[in-house]
């Protein structure tokens, strides 16, 4: 649902614009639009998400750290997203940030409302940033992962486990699938 019509609204506008303001919103081709509250489901499943990967990356060691929803990431200078999860590596985003950049994973837990996006507009957004080795959606229904995977040139490699272990190399972590929907 947009929520305000400005075309052409950039993301530095949208950040400043945003900045404060009660609600959730995304920035798509210059549009605000607000994110719809989450259900309980989304709400566990994307805990145990970032959990998984704040682990994984404690286990291997490797200099990188999870965000959780709430950070921007800037697909383009009119478009910008809040996923459910992020991880990027190198030295730790400022305190006061706002913006993540450099992700190399990025996570989006599947809703109803947001199933056409998290498919379309946010699968080719995040593979537009060069950082991004991986886009997980994470389907909370199904108790299924869906793994696309940047590979050679411009393939895009798709798996969807709903058992077994995630590699996600690079960074070099590894999920297990089953542990994402535990109660």
């Amino acid at each position: 649902m947009s929520v305000q019509a400005k075309p052409g609204m950039t993301v530095d506008a949208f950040l400043a614009w945003a900045e404060g303001r009660p609600g959730r919103y995304e920035l798509i081709d210059g549009e605000i639009v607000a994110m719809s509250p989450q259900r309980a489901r989304h709400a566990r499943v994307e805990f145990r998400i970032q959990t998984a990967l704040s682990r994984a990356i404690a286990d291997a060691g490797i200099p990188c750290e999870m965000l959780p929803d709430g950070m921007t990431v800037r697909i383009d200078p009119r478009t910008a997203f809040e996923p459910d999860a992020l991880v990027r590596c190198g030295e730790p985003v400022p305190d006061d940030a706002v913006e993540a950049e450099r992700p190399v994973i990025v996570v989006e837990v599947l809703s109803p409302s947001t199933a056409s996006i998290d498919f379309s507009d946010n699968l080719d957004g995040y593979f537009q940033i060069p950082s991004v080795a991986h886009y997980l959606i994470v389907d909370p229904r199904r108790s299924a992962v869906i793994h696309y995977r940047r590979g050679d040139g411009d393939l895009i490699e798709t798996r969807i486990a709903s058992s077994g272990e995630l590699r996600l190399d690079p960074p070099g972590l590894t999920l297990s699938v089953a542990a994402l929907f535990e109660r």
